[in-house]
């Protein structure tokens, strides 16, 4: 796998010369294996962008369109490619392209703006954003909402992120400083994101206590924003890399600790920083170095020395790949080897755990009906394992395959591995601290 990724190096413009059509991408590609067309393959993709480029299709084509916006960009079709064509950069310019030919209402661009240039940038917004609709469930409008029909009313993209909304936690309190304990043999500093603190502030306390528990010193730098990933493949490069100058500048006063991430999505954004401001004369170099820096949490504790003194915990888990951390970032065995080292736990195999589970950012609120008959192959192989708790390393997953879960009122989790490893360390590390007391 890892050398694997050391072969994405072609430029997207031509990133087409290096497919020789194969057709081993084929069966790694979720849209072809619902569909079987040609056309909703990377291969055919391929074919679609470069008649775009040579001027023979357009980018305002609804045809073309429906092709290119049906991609989850899973990068599937990135580890299944011989020739290492990097398939998700031609995607991203052709969303590029797109987006400059698209057509929206008046009342369309308001609400794009808002949305990406203010809202997701903005941590107070946000945070002010989440905290209306965690009394919006709170107070039992949610109930009387869903159970008086009124969602029906509203656009379907709306319905369907209410009835993906999990119970809000409260915010996380993480006290940590802005920077790493200067004597500590190891540093890392946290990247919060957009949407973790506040869907999934318990991960973010979990991660904390387990890289503490480790002798990990940690920061929360000040000034970092959202990584820009949902923004770069909607097309807006632009903004994406507003963004990922400010998370450089708010990191590099730090550059000798890592930068750990939850988050599967952003960290393989993060990773990517390097490329996407490549021809930035400023930042080019400052996003290498940053780049470099960048580990997923899973992928930096097992690659140091972990206590092993931990509670039992007695569960049959199985653990689902997230595409933007084995595909993107090339990262499979780490999360298991840390699953492996909790006393108790049966790890199971999950069949196809490394296919798509629909989610890709927001393509289960765009792109529903693909969304919900890939996610249906993912639920069926997570009942013939006869798991317990479902892990996996990235947010929309977990949102994804839970919201699968429940539909079917399976009694089954979904949880980040973080989590787990948190709870085999929390009943014995109280115990190490009394001990260490008496």
């Amino acid at each position: 796998m890892a050398a694997q990724m050391q072969t994405r190096t072609a430029a997207p413009e031509t990133a087409h010369l290096d497919c020789i059509h194969c057709g081993l991408c084929l069966s790694a590609c979720p849209t072809y294996l619902q569909l079987g067309m040609e056309a909703d393959s990377p291969r055919g993709r391929i074919y679609l962008i470069q008649a775009m480029k040579e001027g023979h299709v357009s980018a305002a084509s609804l045809n073309f369109q429906q092709h290119m916006l049906l991609c989850l960009e899973c990068r599937a079709c990135e580890t299944a490619c011989p020739s290492g064509v990097r398939f998700s950069s031609m995607m991203d310019e052709a969303r590029i392209e797109m987006r400059s030919r698209r057509q929206l209402s008046i009342f369309g661009r308001l609400a794009h703006w808002i949305v990406y240039r203010k809202v997701f940038p903005s941590r107070k917004i946000m945070h002010l954003g989440f905290r209306a609709l965690r009394l919006y469930q709170r107070s039992g409008l949610q109930r009387l909402v869903r159970a008086s029909g009124i969602l029906r009313l509203l656009p379907s993209s709306i319905a369907r992120m209410e009835a993906l909304l999990p119970v809000i936690p409260p915010s996380p309190k993480l006290g940590l400083p802005e920077a790493p304990s200067p004597g500590s043999l190891r540093k890392a500093l946290l990247f919060r994101g957009c949407i973790m603190p506040e869907l999934f502030g318990p991960v973010h306390q979990a991660t904390v206590r387990v890289l503490q528990r480790n002798g990990i010193s940690i920061g929360l730098p000040v000034g970092q924003v959202c990584c820009g990933a949902l923004h770069l493949h909607d097309g807006d490069r632009d903004a994406a890399r507003q963004l990922a100058r400010q998370n450089i500048a708010a990191f590099e006063r730090n550059r000798e600790a890592v930068i750990v991430v939850n988050a599967a999505g952003c960290g393989a954004m993060l990773k990517e920083y390097g490329e996407l401001l490549a021809d930035d004369p400023v930042f080019a170099q400052r996003a290498l170095d940053f780049s470099r820096r960048v580990r997923d949490v899973c992928e930096y504790l097992d690659s140091i020395p972990i206590h092993r003194m931990m509670e039992r915990v007695d569960v049959k888990v199985a653990y689902d790949d997230p595409c933007h951390l084995l595909h993107a970032q090339g990262i499979k065995s780490a999360p298991r080897n840390l699953l492996r080292t909790i006393p108790g736990l049966q790890l199971v195999e999950l069949r196809d755990a490394d296919h798509c589970c629909g989610s890709a950012g927001i393509y289960n609120i765009l792109q529903p009906e693909m969304s919900a008959r890939i996610l249906e192959g993912k639920i069926a192989n997570i009942i013939r394992s006869g798991a317990e708790v479902i892990a996996s390393g990235n947010p929309g997953c977990i949102l994804q395959i839970q919201a699968g879960l429940d539909a079917r009122n399976l009694p089954i989790q979904a949880v980040h591995p973080i989590e787990l490893l948190d709870r085999a360390y929390r009943l014995k590390f109280s115990e190490y601290l009394k001990s260490a007391k008496s």
